[in-house]
């Protein structure tokens, strides 16, 4: 059975799983730029988010909500979590009943602290709702590196029938119902790439990345189990993997925003001169109000929340955490 797929977001993520899905599926995406739209269409390029990348030649763009999601069968939201919510209400009025909505986005909501699919649920209850997460820097995929991901949704059955939808050449994807794991994991694993950027730009090496990633893991383990993840989930693509592709490669948002905080410029600075979201600079506040609120100690995250919010420099940070006290390492959760 072939299935229609509506897509909005044409940011470098958006458009390179539409690409994808265009190899299986009539797919349609949607962005809020007529000149990128009508390069999609006219070049099959976007050249501001994936430069120098041929698009699937089938895949349709439009500026148009309606007509992007009227039709389809699966809507895919790759829209940043700070302008989810008010994306998503604008689709609203036209997608059809019990269509499964798949979250891209690897962020939390400021107001609400909410995970995506929580969104989802709220504003269209009776729609299905997953994620599509995992170890995925866009433009490698793109350029057919091979990569997996993992779909999660509670129901098993409809994320193995979408499976075909985004599975593609070199591009696997596995399934999981564990949704709240799969989405935090992604979200949180932002900040630990924030803090192991700083560490790379400020040239402290290759054992404090391996410390950074590896401790990280533990802290947002620990959280993800508190608010309902399952331990396991973070050992896997949605945790590990996508936490080390994260921390450790210089395509990555977040860890672009933490090398040039270690080579001593503002956020600001770093902010401005971004086509897109780093979504952990965000996401911080809202780990530093739920480590709070689940009483859970997360010593990286609060380093990185005092650089990016209160004005502490890197060598701060690094100080702040060789202050903290050294434990057993044992199993979270």
């Amino acid at each position: 059975m072939i299935l229609n797929v509506g897509l909005l977001g044409g940011g470098s993520w958006g458009t390179t799983v539409a690409s994808l899905t265009a190899k299986n599926s009539p797919t349609v995406i949607w962005a809020r730029n007529p000149k990128t739209v009508e390069e999609i269409n006219t070049h099959h390029t976007n050249e501001k988010y994936l430069p120098n990348a041929k698009l699937t030649p089938n895949l349709r763009a439009s500026n148009s909500i309606k007509e992007t999601v009227e039709n389809a069968d699966v809507v895919v939201m790759g829209v940043p979590a700070q302008s989810f919510r008010a994306v998503l209400e604008e689709a609203k009025p036209h997608i059809r009943p019990w269509v499964p909505i798949i979250n891209l986005a690897k962020g939390l909501e400021l107001s609400t602290k909410k995970r995506m699919t929580e969104i989802i649920e709220e504003i269209m209850p009776g729609h299905p709702a997953g994620v599509l997460t995992g170890p995925n820097l866009a433009k490698e995929i793109h350029f057919g590196n091979a990569a997996a991901a993992v779909i999660a949704m509670v129901d098993d059955t409809i994320a193995m029938k979408l499976q075909s939808v985004f599975s593609s050449g070199l591009f696997r994807v596995y399934t999981n119902t564990d949704v709240i794991g799969c989405e935090l994991g992604g979200a949180l694993k932002n900040i630990i790439a924030i803090a192991s950027g700083m560490g790379d730009g400020a040239n402290a090496g290759d054992n404090t990345r391996a410390a950074i990633i590896t401790r990280g893991l533990a802290e947002l383990t620990r959280l993800g189990i508190a608010m309902g993840g399952k331990k396991s989930t973070f050992a896997g693509l949605a945790g590990m993997g996508d936490l080390v592709a994260t921390c450790s490669s210089s395509k990555s948002r977040n860890h672009h925003v933490g090398f040039q905080l270690g080579r001593g410029k503002s956020l600001e600075e770093i902010v401005g001169e971004m086509n897109e979201v780093a979504e952990g600079v965000k996401t911080a506040k809202v780990v530093m109000e739920l480590a709070k609120e689940y009483t859970i100690d997360m010593p990286i995250s609060k380093e990185i929340y005092k650089v990016l919010y209160e004005g502490n420099t890197v060598n701060d940070a690094f100080r702040g955490l060789l202050k903290h006290e050294v434990g057993s390492e044992k199993e979270p959760g």
